[in-house]
């Protein structure tokens, strides 16, 4: 009997294409399920095929609307559980809340972790993620979390340009070196770190570069871009010590408020994102190149339906689909 013969995947509103190349990538077609809003907002979902005894797999990234996407979510985990699915599995490539992950003054909620209970309450076995904000959030859940890297990815764009050649990958801040220095590994270059600090309340932050990037190509690297304020000002900075050029690559486009903006105006020359949340048409630059993080999670379902180790996805330079 094939693994396929006992599982399911399904896709939730947040990303549907995305959905639709991890099933491809699989071997198996999406099941249908709808999704539909009475007209005070409440949820409605309506399996058509029968779960019963399956390893269901839901792909759902709680990206904005987040509390419409999350709760859409909730509901059907309790939908497949009641009809008797054998496990549950919720492919999240980003995963709302992650940065809510830790107190920073006085009552203060931990959201992360209530996202992590709120899923295993309704009655998730697993979750597969991709580029974790912190990588305790992996503790905040009492099942498997399976927490793949971006870099592999970002990386064949990159090498596939023959862009590594007198390249130097940047961190945005001490948080990422980590991430940096996966992707620094891949393409062979060495790397730099922006310092920023603010001298006080109101006062523009300071922006030193640790790291030569002087004469050449600085490759940034972070796990989202959101407003796009932090990135835009290291790409300033860095073009201002020296550097020749700039791209930028980041796992989630989160492209909130001024986002487009500023990035539209910015001194960086090409963006390289994956399509962990679904880009509307707006949101898609000249300067920007999705690349897909289909083929890489649906490789890693298939190693957990074959009860196979996930390792060798996290250091095999992997080819995407690019758009």
């Amino acid at each position: 009997m094939s693994y396929k013969d006992d599982m399911m995947i399904f896709a939730l509103n947040s990303n549907v294409p995305l959905a639709t190349i991890i099933a491809d990538r699989v071997g198996i077609p999406l099941s249908q399920c709808d999704v539909e809003r009475f007209s005070d907002g409440e949820i409605q979902i309506n399996i058509s095929q029968s779960v019963r005894g399956k390893d269901v797999y839901l792909v759902q990234s709680t990206s904005a609307p987040v509390n419409d996407n999350l709760m859409e979510l909730l509901i059907m985990i309790d939908a497949v559980r009641r009809a008797s699915a054998r496990t549950i599995n919720i492919v999240m490539p980003y995963y709302g809340y992650a940065r809510q992950d830790r107190k920073t003054r006085a009552r203060e909620p931990i959201t992360a972790k209530l996202v992590a209970d709120m899923l295993q309450a309704a009655g998730a076995d697993r979750v597969l993620s991709l580029d974790l904000h912190a990588p305790q959030i992996q503790g905040f859940f009492d099942i498997p979390v399976d927490n793949l890297m971006g870099a592999p990815l970002l990386a064949d764009y990159f090498l596939s340009n023959n862009l590594q050649k007198n390249a130097v990958v940047v961190s945005p801040d001490h948080g990422g070196v980590t991430r940096a220095r996966k992707l620094a590994e891949f393409l062979g270059t060495n790397i730099a770190i922006v310092d920023k600090r603010r001298p006080k309340a109101n006062v523009a932050e300071v922006m030193n570069i640790i790291g030569d990037v002087k004469g050449k190509r600085a490759i940034i690297i972070d796990d989202m871009i959101d407003t796009a304020g932090t990135i835009t000002l290291a790409a300033q900075a860095l073009m201002e010590a020296g550097a020749t050029e700039v791209y930028a690559s980041a796992t989630h486009a989160v492209l909130s408020g001024p986002a487009i903006n500023r990035l539209n105006q910015s001194c960086i020359k090409n963006l390289v994102l994956t399509d962990s949340i679904n880009q509307p048409i707006e949101k898609q630059l000249d300067k920007m190149l999705l690349v897909s993080v289909g083929p890489l999670m649906g490789d890693a379902i298939k190693c957990i339906q074959n009860h196979e180790a996930l390792s060798p996805l996290f250091n095999t330079r992997y080819r995407a689909d690019q758009r």
